[in-house]
């Protein structure tokens, strides 16, 4: 037995041990005081992150948020804040275009008349006779090309106005298909239905199949339904009213656009959330049969 008081190697009963330094695990040569509460690694001031009990880790926090789950739409895009980007790079886009393809036309800036054989303008129109003999680009390159001011600025408003909200519920890759495919459906029922030797530019049928995109998801959009029947029916009476208008390429587009949108949002009054893979299954489906018709078309050409 040992009498009391006297000193024991490694320390009496009594004593209680004073903290244990260490150093941080992702900056040693700093002391730390602290650990994560999850995974009981010591970290600095630097790397505490507050939480609801103590302090976490920085990796433990990236960890965390991975794992929770994005709000989406309800066609299932992830919810951004950032601009409409691929808005802007359309209208972008087709102003470059419409640039370069006046600076090469004999009247100059206002309209593209006169173009040479071998410039832009010239090669991208859609000519369905071009497209019969194999040109089948023409489908899609004639609608980054306008033929004046007025063409252009008339459907880059539009874009401006009806992109952004679509761009924001679709989300980036979504909204683009839908653009792109509306822009083919246009060119495809001008070759399939129209003259052989009119060339036609514009993106027009794009612009269209948007406005058919806006009616069918017209209540996840949160629009007023009068006023969009309102536009989307001015649109076509300016169509049929005014001469030089591609009838066929408008149609087309809304067409492509309303079922574009049927194949990405389902039916209207559904609000069963497609998955991505059923909507892409329905938008490559969309485009098989588009082009189905093209070759259709060059076969009884």
């Amino acid at each position: 037995m040992t009498a009391p008081g006297a000193n024991v190697s490694g320390g009496g009963f009594g004593e209680q041990p004073g903290p244990v330094a260490t150093t941080c695990y992702r900056h040693p040569n700093r002391e730390a005081l602290i650990r994560c509460t999850r995974c009981d690694r010591p970290i600095c001031p630097d790397c505490m992150r507050p939480a609801s009990v103590g302090f976490h880790c920085p990796d433990d926090v990236a960890m965390a948020a991975k794992t929770v789950r994005q709000p989406r739409t309800t066609v299932g895009a992830t919810l951004r804040n950032s601009p409409p980007y691929v808005t802007g790079a359309l209208i972008a886009i087709n102003v470059v275009i419409y640039l370069i393809t006046v600076q090469q036309a004999a009247h100059g800036f206002r309209q593209n008349v006169g173009v040479p054989l071998n410039g832009l303008f010239y090669r991208w129109q859609l000519v369905p006779f071009r497209v019969y003999d194999g040109e089948y680009y023409r489908l899609m390159t004639a609608a980054f090309l306008h033929l004046s001011l007025l063409h252009i600025g008339s459907n880059m408003l539009a874009l401006f106005f009806v992109g952004p909200p679509l761009e924001r519920l679709l989300g980036r890759w979504r909204f683009l298909a839908i653009y792109l495919i509306s822009a083919l459906g246009g060119s495809a029922a001008i070759y399939a239905f129209g003259a052989v030797n009119v060339p036609v530019v514009g993106a027009s049928g794009a612009i269209f199949g948007l406005f058919g995109a806006c009616m069918v998801l017209v209540r996840r959009l949160g629009l007023d339904l009068q006023w969009l029947v309102g536009i989307i029916v001015l649109n076509f009476v300016f169509t049929f009213s005014i001469p030089g208008i591609s009838k066929l390429g408008h149609i087309g587009g809304f067409v492509a656009g309303c079922l574009a949108a049927l194949a990405v949002g389902g039916l209207p009054q559904s609000d069963r959330r497609l998955t991505t893979r059923q909507q892409a299954a329905g938008l490559g489906g969309l485009t098989a049969a588009i082009v189905a018709g093209v070759v259709l078309r060059t076969a009884t050409f």
